[in-house]
């Protein structure tokens, strides 16, 4: 009987295999007694195919992109469709000092490369240092005082490496020891030979458009242990080195986003006046106008199996969507996430444009100095014909209200659980589920976080609301369109209250403003049309939180199903909600609890508006058997009309609404609205 089973990769059924061979094999009797010399065999045969296996199923992973885990194979596989990953990024300060270069005769200092400043206190165990990768020169002024003003400094280790070329070295390689490098800091001098004075300056380059055979050019890639190569032209492609020439590579090799945070320092570079004397006297404090931001850790190696086929099939074209994901995290390092859609998409469409939002590692929006450059460097990538346009991205926030039950048996307070299930839902808040464009609040994984948080908890009742805010133009009319990127959901029409024949349904809520003409705190309201898809928008005061008067009716229209807000041209004045710029906050609930963040969506969960209430659960701990008197949370919002502490009207409200102004107002009993008549001293009724 031969051995037909080659698929058993496990020791006893490669074992059992072998035993079943020598079951057809009457020669060999004792195959199956453990403490025979035959059995030993087997068990070392069955080992050695064990092995063999393992090695053979490793070795067939490490060969192909999809399947490897090693990051130098996974590199590897990447360099050999042309891709390079993203190396450490450097966080960068900004610091400015003065020197005091009265009592000599220097004309100008220069401070020199490398080493400039140390961090003045340890962040954790660690202190950091800063340095600049090339010199930098300050006239003297009259007064004797230089002025280094807004320099940047980089965190990391300044370092040099000399190379020699030599012929007598076959397949030499220029490798730059450490690793950790920030590839967009490296700089390459070439001079004749090392006694040399005269020198060149080489140029990194990640294609050969523009190259010519005497381009003063080098490419780089990554090899193992996160290590760089520098590689040269070969007289074709980028002028060929020739020996004897010299090489000095200088670099920095940095902690990433480590660095990232630090707003402190204090000197410890070196000053030369332009007679080559130094200076160390004079040297005022350290200021630091940017604390260092925008490091970041070298591409991880999911990104680097993402990205490097998607360029791969691009060709470094930018054609669809996807190429431009693709492309601009190589051309911006310091991009976290990046979402690309086409106007086609749009309503009204917007043919022959793509549409590219950003978020950066460190900070919220791009400057208007970098969507300038990175347009320019896009239409370097662009087909004839389409159009790219960066635009601002878009923050959709997800807030939750949480009531969690606990067996009260279980823990000794509520506070620690409470505290477990908080810390557990900022991590999730931090995690990359959320926090970039495409993402998705997954509701169930939601409450699975808050029940897996401690064993006392029995079950959570969870409810979702979407915010958007809508950063106001004060002292100016102007129009708002507000996108939520998912449908809405309308309240049952049958329970709304109705005022001046118009049922009322407050889907959304919005935090105070002021507006020109009304002297009051105003809100945003809402009235749905017949059909539950579409409605209109009216702004209302407040004389109760649960008391309004509607002051301006169709200042809007809203799209239910689109989850779409637009405002008529509105002079707002002042806003309750500042931080930093004027805010309306707007929330709704949406349709689904599983939210999106469609096209320049990008999907957060705040977790300073997630509230979490805990609730004894009175069966689960053995004090209410029945259910006579367990707590129920409702699975539905709150029926509070604005957002936040409102902002109550001076006007008082006597004699059921004689003082000349039409109310409303809504109260509940549990789920039900209660039917109130409210007349106004015109004879007018309004009923809800």
């Amino acid at each position: 009987m031969p051995l037909v089973n080659f698929s058993n990769v496990d020791f006893d059924q490669i074992k059992e295999s072998i035993k079943d061979y020598l079951r057809s094999n009457s020669n060999f009797t004792d195959y199956d007694f453990e403490g025979s010399n035959l059995s030993t065999i087997i068990d070392t045969l069955a080992y050695n195919t064990y092995i063999n296996s393992y090695n053979a199923n490793m070795v067939t992973n490490e060969v192909f992109i999809d399947s490897a885990t090693l990051r130098n194979n996974v590199v590897s596989l990447a360099r050999n469709i042309g891709y390079v990953p993203r190396s450490r990024k450097a966080s960068v300060a900004n610091i400015s000092f003065n020197v005091n270069a009265s009592n000599t005769t220097a004309v100008s200092l220069t401070l020199k490369a490398g080493l400039v400043a140390v961090t003045n206190r340890q962040l954790g165990s660690t202190s950091y240092v800063f340095s600049i990768p090339s010199d930098i020169t300050a006239p003297v002024k009259s007064n004797g005082i230089a002025e280094f003003k807004n320099v940047d400094i980089y965190q990391g280790t300044y370092i040099t490496q000399d190379f020699t070329v030599s012929s007598k070295t076959p397949n030499q390689k220029f490798i730059l020891d450490n690793a950790g490098v920030d590839t967009s800091l490296i700089s390459v001098v070439v001079r004749e030979s090392e006694q040399s004075t005269i020198s060149r300056t080489f140029n990194q380059f990640d294609s050969l458009v523009d190259v010519t055979s005497t381009s003063p050019i080098y490419f780089l890639q990554e090899v193992d242990g996160e290590r760089y190569e520098l590689m040269f032209g070969d007289g074709i492609f980028g002028e060929k080195l020739q020996e004897p020439n010299y090489i000095n590579a200088s670099y920095i090799i940095t902690n990433g986003e480590d660095g990232n945070g630090v707003d402190g320092f204090s000197f410890a570079g070196r000053i030369q006046d332009n007679n080559g004397n130094s200076i160390t006297q004079g040297i005022s404090l350290l200021s630091t106008n940017t604390a260092s931001y925008g490091g970041s850790n070298i591409e991880g190696v999911e990104s680097v199996r993402k990205y490097s086929t998607q360029i791969y099939s691009s060709q470094y074209r930018a054609v669809t969507a996807t190429d431009f994901e693709a492309i601009v995290p190589q051309i911006y390092p310091e991009t976290e996430s990046v979402t690309a859609f086409g106007g086609e998409d749009l309503v009204p469409p917007v043919y022959g444009k793509v549409f590219v939002s950003i978020k950066p590692f460190n900070g919220v929006y791009l400057s208007s100095e970098v969507k300038r450059n990175l347009g320019l460097e896009l239409r370097k990538y662009t087909v004839a014909g389409i159009v790219s346009e960066l635009v601002d991205l878009k923050y959709l926030y997800v807030e939750t209200n949480s009531a969690v039950y606990y067996n009260t048996n279980l823990v000794p307070s509520p506070q620690l659980v409470k505290s477990i299930v908080t810390a557990n839902i900022i991590n999730y808040a931090d995690s990359s589920q959320l926090n970039k464009f495409g993402a998705r609040f997954k509701y169930s994984q939601f409450q699975k976080v808050i029940d897996q948080s401690h064993e006392s908890i029995t079950s959570n009742i969870t409810t979702v609301d979407m915010r958007r805010d809508m950063g106001a133009k004060l002292d100016q009319f102007a129009e708002y369109e507000i996108c939520y990127g998912n449908r809405f959901h309308v309240k049952n029409h049958g329970h709304r209250p109705v005022y001046n024949d118009q049922t009322i349904g407050f889907n959304i809520k919005s935090s105070g403003f002021k507006i020109s003409g009304v002297s009051d705190t105003v809100y945003l309201g809402d009235t749905p049309n017949s059909d539950l898809k579409t409605g209109t928008v009216f702004l209302f005061k407040l004389l109760s939180p649960t008391e309004y008067v509607v002051v301006r009716n169709n200042i809007g229209i809203i799209d239910y199903i689109k989850g779409e807000i637009r405002l008529n041209p509105i002079k707002i004045l002042s806003t309750v909600v500042n931080r930093g710029v004027p805010l309306v906050e707007i929330s709704v609930t949406p349709y689904s609890n599983d939210v999106i963040g469609l096209q320049d969506l990008y999907l957060q969960l705040d977790p300073s508006n997630t509230v979490v209430n805990m609730i004894n659960d009175r069966i689960s701990s053995g004090d209410d058997s029945s259910g006579s008197d367990y707590i129920v949370s409702s699975s539905y919002q709150n029926n509070s009309l604005v957002r936040g502490t409102p902002m109550i009207s001076s006007l008082s409200q006597t004699n059921g609404g004689t003082n000349g102004s039409s109310t409303a107002t809504s109260s509940t009993t549990g789920s039900v609205y209660a039917r109130t008549t409210v007349t106004s001293t015109s004879g007018t009724t309004y009923s809800y």
